[in-house]
């Protein structure tokens, strides 16, 4: 089982399906390999499904077929009580609670979003959660190195 967990959010997994090439995708490629865990919670794959249906229906057996290839982890989302107790995490918009707290609660290495406004663009998100938040083109940076220094403790 691979150390390194990384939490996608929706905007990042429909990116990873929809586009035949990209952060996202190679992401996707790398939990495919089993060079690190894909974690969801049960809002993303249900955001994910809607979005899919609305945008690109005909990525729908891709998607899943992905997601089956990842050996993914899907967390429970958060109740409305532990969200509210976590209210303070993104000020601007109360519907992303869910999706920072249920990566807290995961203990993730990475929380892979492409929400610029709520996520990315704040980056008190980032320290009032305790997550390393990230584009996945952040996040594929942050697992080369960490590969690249895994690969010289083996050399050393």
């Amino acid at each position: 089982m691979p150390a390194i967990e990384v939490f996608f959010d929706s905007s990042a997994l429909v990116a990873g399906v929809i586009s035949p090439t990209g952060a996202a995708r190679a992401l996707l490629v790398l939990a495919e390999a089993g060079r690190f865990r894909l974690i969801v919670s049960e809002q993303v794959i249900a955001e994910t499904e809607r979005a899919l249906a609305r945008k690109a229906p005909r990525a729908l057996p891709l998607y899943r077929e992905t997601l089956r290839a990842t050996g993914l982890r899907i967390v429970r989302s958060p109740t409305p009580e532990v969200c509210a107790a976590h209210g303070d995490i993104i000020i601007a918009h109360a519907a992303d609670v869910p999706i920072v707290v249920a990566a807290m609660k995961a203990g993730v290495d990475y929380l892979v979003t492409l929400n610029r406004r709520h996520f990315l663009d704040d980056p008190q998100v980032a320290r009032r959660s305790g997550l390393r938040i990230g584009t996945p083109g952040d996040a594929l940076h942050w697992l080369r190195e960490r590969f690249a220094a895994e690969e010289d403790e083996l050399h050393d």
